[in-house]
């Protein structure tokens, strides 16, 4: 690979500072960022720019640029250094006009529910002079739609540089492959791309190199920290990405400089604090949550990793990004009164589905459309019959399955058995389920259509069929009947998830009417 415009920045004494609250002490800060200009680190993070009481030159985290510049060495070797300023707790007026020395940028970075606030900061920070980096928190919260917005936006501004952060480490390689596209295709050629990772799924240093190996036509970076340091799970580790790039590429660090830092500084550190991959970090990255929710279940003590996978797949849309506790209690609440023994309930079902062919059937307009194909099923197969969170009129049905109380507090007269979640605690049943061992199948909360394939593969059964499981179309009708619509919006990557849930049960699935969810 011959050598292009890339850069890579050590953020440890900023990102790396959530371990040890930015207490690093003044000399030994000094002399980290001494050891990354040594090993030839193009661009080194020295802190936070934040409204704090006073100055403390042991941390890192500073009112005033001055003050984080006193960490900098008198010969840079050509490294340029970078703080980080967030627009909610930062006041821009504290911020000097750059004066050709000492910190050359500022990466900003703002939430989606400030993220138009942010980018008047970002203006703000480049008026003062300096490189300005934008950094949008989680660009995995945001829909395609919302990231060409931030594209455009960012376009306008002209910054030095625009950065793809994984905040929560949810990010998997076909995640990457889809942002990076978009971001590379509508970003303003002249500005710099440049990717921060975390360790929840211990993919950093995978997707990095992917990303340098896509050879993109533009400047890029790649951040990372000593060992991987920050707040548990961790970043990608730099001396990693920094050997890689030695190997591939004409870039060239010096590695004995890395493994003195952190011999010297970092691994006493780890010895009295942890980071790096743990399951219950990757199960919030599953979900693409705020991390503070695994850490809070944790702390519980009396949940385990599976307990834990299973409430973080009920959380709302609305409530992934910020941490609420309140809202974390609640659902810690729901889950501990849903637990039930559900064994007697599913040996009877499995004495009557074991060794059938079941014919699953959704809600889908599908169902009306293909009816003399369905019917022509039903007849040639006799099959068991089960409708997923309603009651069609066209077929008769043996079993109703309800996950979803509102559809189910809506049925007065039952035509069939009925089979129940344990969370739907005002309705009585036939057969009842632990909502708890059906959850947590699919990474984007609860679907109903999931949970009876995954209870389904336990029982032993001939053959399973789908009918009316038709997917989400943007435009047209997605229900066979109005009134069991949802008004949640889905798309095409609602459509990819629930085929990717599909596969990953490891069941297989015979779709007999039209499926945007037969894709794998």
């Amino acid at each position: 690979m011959a050598k292009n415009d890339l850069k890579l920045l050590d953020c440890t004494l900023r990102d790396g500072g959530y371990v040890n609250n930015w207490n690093w002490g003044f000399q030994r800060a000094k002399e980290i960022v001494q050891s990354l200009v040594d090993a030839n680190v193009e661009v080194v993070e020295v802190g936070f720019l934040r409204n704090v009481e006073k100055y403390n030159p042991d941390i890192t985290v500073c009112n005033y640029i001055e003050e984080l510049n006193k960490l900098l060495p008198e010969e840079t070797k050509g490294t340029m250094f970078s703080a980080m300023a967030m627009r909610s707790n930062y006041d821009i007026e504290k911020l000097s006009k750059y004066s050709g020395k000492g910190i050359e940028m500022i990466r900003i970075t703002a939430h989606d529910y400030d993220i138009e606030d942010g980018m008047d900061f970002a203006k703000r920070v480049k008026e003062k002079g300096y490189k300005l980096s934008i950094n949008p928190i989680n660009i995995m919260g945001y829909s395609d739609e919302k990231i060409l917005w931030i594209i455009d936006q960012v376009n306008k501004i002209q910054p030095y540089q625009f950065s793809i952060v994984d905040t929560f480490g949810s990010m998997k390689r076909r995640d990457l492959d889809r942002i990076v596209s978009i971001v590379d295709h509508n970003l303003d050629k002249n500005i710099r791309l440049a990717l921060h990772l975390h360790e929840n799924m211990s993919l950093s240093c995978c997707l990095a190199q992917n990303f340098i190996d896509k050879h993109l036509n533009r400047a890029l970076a790649v951040d990372g920290s000593l060992m991987g340091i920050g707040r548990i799970p961790g970043n990608l580790p730099i001396e990693l990405i920094a050997d890689y790039l030695n190997d591939y590429t004409d870039n060239r660090y010096d590695i004995d400089y890395l493994m003195d830092a952190i011999q010297d500084y970092i691994a006493p550190i780890k010895g009295k604090v942890e980071w790096g991959y743990t399951p219950a970090y990757f199960l919030s990255a599953r979900y693409n949550l705020h991390r503070n929710y695994a850490e809070y279940y944790l702390e519980k003590g009396d949940l385990t990793n599976r307990d834990i996978n299973h409430i973080l797949a009920r959380f709302e849309q609305s409530k992934k990004t910020a941490f609420d506790s309140a809202y974390a209690d609640k659902l810690y609440e729901e889950y501990k009164n849903h637990q039930i023994d559900d064994s007697e309930d599913r040996e009877k079902l499995n004495h009557i589905l074991q060794d059938r062919n079941i014919l699953v059937i959704a809600p889908g307009t599908s169902i009306k459309k293909y009816k003399s194909q369905i019917t022509n099923f039903i007849e040639q197969n006799n099959p068991v019959i089960i409708s997923v969170n309603f009651v069609p009129n066209e077929y008769k049905v043996d079993f109703a399955f309800y996950s979803n109380n509102k559809r189910f507090s809506k049925i007065n007269n039952h035509v069939c058995k009925t089979i129940i979640t344990s969370n739907l605690i005002d309705g009585s049943a036939d057969y009842t389920i632990d909502y708890n061992s059906l959850s947590g199948a699919f990474n984007q909360g609860c679907n109903s259509l999931i949970m009876v394939l995954k209870l389904l593969k336990g029982m032993n059964v001939k053959s399973i069929t789908l009918a009316g499981a038709d997917g989400y179309s943007e435009e047209g009708d997605n229900y066979y009947s109005s009134n069991i619509r949802s008004y949640s919006e889905h798309g095409n990557r609602f459509n990819v998830a629930v085929s990717e849930a599909i596969h990953n049960l490891d069941v297989k699935v015979d779709f007999l009417t039209p499926s945007k969810y037969n894709i794998i």
